[in-house]
């Protein structure tokens, strides 16, 4: 598996740096569009390897770093979580983006704690219509309001143009986005090596 796993993002509002670590498999795991879990694994001192290479890349140029594995920041094995208190620490990091999944939501201040420093906690939410969330998407997020998902994220990702979505869903996502949180991410879905497909027209 080909991978790029440290980068600058530099298109965004807040310019930062991004690594993508290894981690142990995602709790959830039931997501049906997903196939980046197989970059998961349980092979603790491989992953370790892996990820302390990458962290090694991180010069804290812009003060503000992304972490991001193939599950949650949860899953990402403790000497590598400890790696990266150390770069934070070392390079005057003072502020961190890390994603979580829904199910994790009460324990995002054990992040706080651990790290010292702001974290805006991304989710992916991927649409904030429940059927095809749940349904089509097998996310595996049942919230009561909107206002309870921003309670606990800054930030979610919205997955666009996939077939059985249609303008409306995602003007709609879209516009929620916007409405109630700091920060977003909108990503073009790809095809893959699941049954999910994309909708490229709708893309357009």
């Amino acid at each position: 598996m080909n991978i790029t796993r440290y980068a600058c993002i530099e298109n965004a509002r807040e310019k930062r740096e991004i690594v993508l670590l290894k981690a142990f498999p995602c709790t959830w795991g039931h997501c049906s569009f997903c196939d980046y879990i197989h970059d998961n694994s349980e092979d603790e001192p491989a992953m370790n390897a892996t990820n302390r290479a990458v962290i090694a890349r991180i010069t804290g140029i812009y003060g503000v770093l992304q972490v991001i594995n193939s599950g949650s920041c949860f899953e990402i094995p403790s000497e590598s979580l400890q790696l990266v208190k150390a770069s934070v620490d070392r390079l005057n990091i003072r502020k961190l983006y890390l994603e979580a999944w829904w199910g994790y939501r009460h324990r995002l201040d054990e992040m706080r704690e651990f790290f010292g420093v702001p974290i805006v906690f991304i989710t992916g939410i991927e649409t904030f219509d429940e059927h095809f969330r749940n349904q089509v998407l097998k996310k595996g997020i049942v919230y009561n309001s909107v206002a309870e998902v921003s309670r606990y994220f800054q930030s979610v990702c919205l997955m666009i143009g996939i077939k059985g979505q249609t303008r409306e869903m995602i003007s709609n996502d879209i516009k929620i986005l916007l409405d109630n949180f700091a920060y977003g991410t909108i990503n073009l879905y790809v095809n893959n090596t699941t049954g999910i497909e994309a909708d490229y027209e709708l893309q357009e």
